[in-house]
């Protein structure tokens, strides 16, 4: 029986619906049966999507887009206090309802995964929201990112499995109660909200702390921000502490990752017997995303073979080194890597499924607090490319800081070795990337703000009359 509607958001309206994670309640909400309204500053394939499920959508935010009979306004952490419509609702003492307590209320009464780490969220989340319902269990998610095959980011379903993408960044992943929490890394990022490591421990501490009564932690065994959460939460006697990785301490433990082109096939110790699995999706990276999956879904009682070659009908997620297309033997990938931990594990992988291909890169760092703290990082992981196109810093909610832009990065990458290219309009990165690419090339677009939309222009700029002998 599908879960009831919090009487709260039986008519929600939502500012910025249309972004990742706010899409993703907003549908969840509709196919549940609420009255569902919202804005965004744009027109989209997601107001789109929201409309076709009877969700009302603005474009724009405007005071007058607040319906009055509205039950609540659900709003994230990039809404600033002056929006129009939060102003509203004081003037109709609407109640505000933060995005990650809509989310808990929708995940109240079923069994719970909640996915957390600096990186691999996404991927991890979507490789078990496909894998269960491969197995026919019917799960509600909430992804970060838009799955290849759905082509959507959440849904609700009929079984008792909700699986939720656990966002740190502003702290509001300790609002949920799962019964397994999966922790895949934890590193420093998110520099507006945390000035610290210590502060990032005890965030990630409290997230645990929130695990229900007989639960289970799923954590990387091989990553140090991991184990040093791991020995500060070990001994709570109500949980559960199930680690995996390379390392030969860990309780699922990963064999060997053979590539196989653009897929991995995995092996794994678990119970003391080795399993065997495809990853349709290259990278040692992604190996363990689905190995910390497979772990997670085992710890709900789902048989680890079954789930295992359930977990090779995930084919990727929008923007995790998605394909864009090939022109004239050029294949352009699409890469959402924006730290550089995360740049260098995509930059790797590429690596090993390019073989004697050249890799060229498209990189616009995002946020300038985030190029402030690692900007020499990933200057540093620009230079496991052949070469590379750097943009302007993508502000998304920030104000600039004095003194801080990709010049940064660039001066890191060429100290670093490697042949870099400034680019400071977006519009001409198509012509740049037709100059330098030929047959056999691989192009990645790499950054989590506006860079995704160049590949179908590259595509079309790389014709045989443009590439080089």
């Amino acid at each position: 029986m599908a879960p009831a509607v919090p009487s709260a958001m039986e008519r929600p309206h939502f500012i910025g619906i249309g972004g990742a994670g706010m899409s993703g309640i907003a549908k969840i909400l509709a196919q549940r049966g609420a009255k569902v309204a919202g804005s965004d500053a744009k027109e989209s394939a997601t107001a789109e999507s929201l409309r076709a499920l009877g969700a009302t959508v603005h474009i724009g935010h405007a005071a007058e887009h607040l319906a009055s009979d509205a039950s609540c306004v659900v709003v994230s952490s990039a809404i600033r206090a002056d929006n129009p419509e939060l102003a509203r609702a004081a003037e109709l003492s609407v109640p505000v309802v933060h995005r990650s307590d809509a989310l808990a209320s929708l995940m109240t009464g079923l069994r719970s995964i909640a996915v957390a780490g600096t990186h691999g969220k996404t991927t991890t989340t979507s490789m078990l929201a496909v894998a269960l319902t491969e197995l026919g269990l019917d799960p509600s998610y909430a992804i970060g990112g838009d799955l290849e095959g759905p082509g959507t980011n959440a849904r609700h379903g009929e079984g008792e499995i909700f699986v939720a993408e656990a966002d740190e960044s502003d702290r509001s992943f300790q609002k949920y109660d799962p019964e397994v929490a999966i922790v895949l890394n934890v590193e420093l990022d998110h520099h507006a909200n945390y000035a610290s490591m210590d502060e990032i421990y005890e965030s990630f501490e409290t997230f645990v702390g929130k695990v229900v009564p007989g639960g289970t932690l799923v954590v990387a065994a091989d990553q140090a921000g991991a184990v040093e959460l791991t020995s500060r939460v070990r001994e709570r006697s109500s949980l559960k502490v199930v680690t995996y990785g390379e390392s030969e301490g860990a309780d699922v433990r990963i064999h060997k990752v053979t590539p196989r082109g653009l897929t991995s096939e995995v092996t794994v110790l678990l119970d003391s017997r080795l399993l065997t699995f495809t990853v349709s999706v290259p990278g040692r990276h992604y190996a363990h995303n689905a190995v910390a999956a497979l772990a997670a879904g085992v710890a709900l009682g789902i048989p680890a073979h079954n789930l295992a070659s359930a977990l090779g009908a995930y084919t990727g997620v929008k923007r995790r080194l998605q394909l864009k297309g090939e022109a004239a033997g050029v294949q352009v990938i699409d890469s959402y890597a924006h730290h550089p931990t995360e740049m260098t594990a995509d930059l790797e992988a590429m690596r090993g499924a390019a073989a004697d291909a050249r890799l060229l890169v498209v990189f616009q760092p995002h946020l300038f607090s985030r190029t402030q703290e690692l900007g020499t990082e990933m200057g540093q992981a620009l230079a496991l490319a052949d070469a590379s196109v750097v943009l302007d810093i993508y502000p998304a909610r920030e104000d600039p800081i004095p003194g801080i832009t990709s010049e940064l990065i660039i001066d890191a990458a060429r100290t670093a070795g490697a042949e870099v290219t400034a680019v400071h309009d977006k519009a001409s990165v198509p012509d740049v990337i037709a100059g330098m690419a030929r047959p056999g090339d691989l192009v990645l677009t790499m950054g989590a703000g506006d860079v995704t939309d160049l590949g179908p222009h590259i595509l079309k700029k790389l014709s045989p009359a443009r590439l080089p002998n």
